[in-house]
């Protein structure tokens, strides 16, 4: 309980500072830090796992100032999936970043914090990047019973860019894989270009091979952001 309080206290404090900072730009006339747009997949796959059976568009609206990042994210296909994501994260600028995100299924109570039936997964999160290479470590901090989170659910990846694609190999347990258990879940090939549709207009165009071993499944997803 302590732990939903706190992260709950971090986000009003949050929302507060974005209010703030906001007032300050219309007061002073400085370019907006807030963003928006939408990304299309021909699937959800989230760590390795298919949480969507069909083609997803997922919107996002976003506030930064210097290293902070304020968010919210969501995932929606014609088949009825729904997701929406609120998250904080700070970057201190040498590579290093942590932050929180709220994982938040709109078919529940969203005020339903339980952990036999809660709606909202807490996650903690630490990365650091370096050139090309990536690295994240996360952690699921509470039990939420109707978005299946048991709580202490880890997460681990490990990233490298190179000039024209880019691999990825992620491990977890708890809600990632199947039984629970341990295991490496995520491998991956991924790619992206730019489809120029004007001399001033162009579409970025991403596309990735992932492999979960510990399913056993394989999935091809292109996507497109607008």
């Amino acid at each position: 309980m302590k732990i939903k309080l706190f992260l709950t206290a971090a986000l009003i404090f949050s929302v507060m500072f974005v209010t703030q900072i906001a007032a300050q730009e219309e007061d002073t006339g400085n370019a907006s830090n807030f963003s928006a747009g939408a990304d299309f997949y021909s699937n959800y796959i989230w760590r390795g796992s298919k949480l969507s059976p069909g083609p997803s568009i997922q919107p996002y609206l976003e506030f930064a100032a210097g290293g902070l990042t304020l968010g919210a994210w969501g995932s929606f296909d014609a088949s009825g999936y729904t997701e929406t994501d609120l998250y904080i994260s700070y970057n201190f600028g040498f590579g290093l970043s942590l932050g929180v995100t709220d994982y938040y299924s709109p078919d529940y109570d969203v005020s339903d914090f339980s952990d036999s039936t809660g709606s909202h997964a807490f996650e903690v999160s630490a990365g650091y990047e370096i050139q090309g290479l990536s690295l994240s470590a996360n952690c699921i901090v509470n039990e939420a019973g109707n978005i299946g989170s048991a709580g202490g659910d880890l997460y681990f990846e490990a990233g490298y860019a190179f000039e024209n694609f880019n691999i990825f190999l992620g491990a977890g347990d708890g809600w990632h894989t199947d039984e629970g258990d341990f295991a490496i879940c995520n491998v991956g090939l991924g790619t992206e270009r730019e489809i120029k549709i004007t001399d001033t207009f162009s579409i970025p165009v991403t596309g990735q091979l992932i492999l979960n071993p510990d399913k056993k499944s394989l999935f091809v997803v292109v996507g497109f952001s607008l």
